[in-house]
């Protein structure tokens, strides 16, 4: 449906790409997936379909929150909900740096208070005035139309105050559920042993890859989608450089289509290309780039270089 009507909300993520990244992508039920995706949530409710309420899930948002509008039209039950896990891409370099900590919830706001002194402080002048004017006419006019405005103003502020408290107790209580939330998220993702990445955003996908690959563990596999071939070039080119990934393959998606005409002995074959690219690889240990053994590190000449330029002589 938005593939046809509004492709540009999930960033012309056509349907056969979209198997195509949960079938590289290995999501089955059990795992612990990391999604990054701007595409109004239609990659994360494929996935929590796909893992059927088992397993973990963490999205990656930018901004103030993650969109979610096509995953609740999936209608997927409330234990659906439990695995899933928000975490802010704005605190991903902390967290690697370890220099992350969940911020103390902000001082309620204090504007109401002197919003509510100024209002009464109104009402009170407004109310002497007319008590001014009144006894100027007649003071038994201005008793009788007193009385009854304190008994109502007595009456309405209790309940008024009960709202104030429960509004501000609920207010509470979602801040405190949501730092909870991040914490465990956090703790989810300094384990370092997710079981697969999946990348499908409007932005560059270079910078969110190399940083979000750390929480990765090794043998698992990783699908990058992009709308356009260029950023996924730069892609394969850093992750070659950097090392620590395996059977890159870079991939465009075709659509074949084969319709039956009437006499039923020449198909008609279509063809349609646009479905966008994929980049996949699976992660490994880079014990070289760890440890210092690497040839190249210590100064030395690789073997097959050496190799080589023995050949040559």
């Amino acid at each position: 449906m938005y593939y046809a009507r509004e492709p540009g909300k999930i960033n012309h993520l056509r349907y056969d790409t979209l198997a195509q990244m949960l079938t590289w992508a290995n999501v089955h039920a059990g795992n612990k997936m990391i999604i990054m995706e701007t595409c109004a949530g239609l990659v994360l409710g494929a996935v929590m379909e796909r893992m059927g309420g088992y397993g973990s899930i963490i999205q990656m948002y930018p901004g103030e929150g993650p969109a979610r509008a096509a995953t609740n039209s999936f209608g997927f039950p409330e234990p659906f909900f439990r695995t899933l896990y928000e975490f802010p891409l704005s605190k991903v370099k902390n967290l690697l740096s370890g220099t992350f900590s969940v911020t103390t919830l902000p001082p309620e706001s204090e504007e109401r208070v002197p919003l509510a002194e100024e209002s009464n402080g109104s009402t009170d002048s407004k109310q002497l005035s007319i008590q001014e004017a009144d006894m100027e006419c007649s003071t038994e006019v201005a008793m009788e139309s007193n009385q009854p405005e304190e008994q109502e103003i007595a009456d309405i502020s209790p309940e008024g105050e009960d709202n104030k408290t429960k509004g501000r107790t609920y207010d509470r209580q979602k801040k405190e559920e949501k730092r909870k939330k991040l914490i465990e998220t956090a703790a989810l993702l300094k384990a370092k042993d997710a079981d697969g990445l999946i990348v499908a955003s409007r932005f560059h996908p270079a910078p969110l890859l190399l940083s979000l690959l750390e929480f990765v563990a090794p043998s698992r596999p990783f699908v990058v989608y992009c709308q356009y071939k260029e950023p996924l070039l730069e892609c394969y080119t850093k992750l070659r450089e950097k090392g620590g990934v395996i059977n890159l393959n870079l991939s465009e998606t075709w659509l074949r289509n084969y319709q039956v005409l009437p006499d039923r002995s020449h198909p008609k074959l279509m063809m349609s290309g646009g479905g966008g690219y994929l980049l996949t690889g699976i992660t490994v240990t880079n014990e070289s780039i760890k440890t210092g053994d690497c040839p190249e590190q210590r100064g030395e000449e690789p073997a097959c270089k050496k190799q080589k330029r023995q050949e040559h002589q």
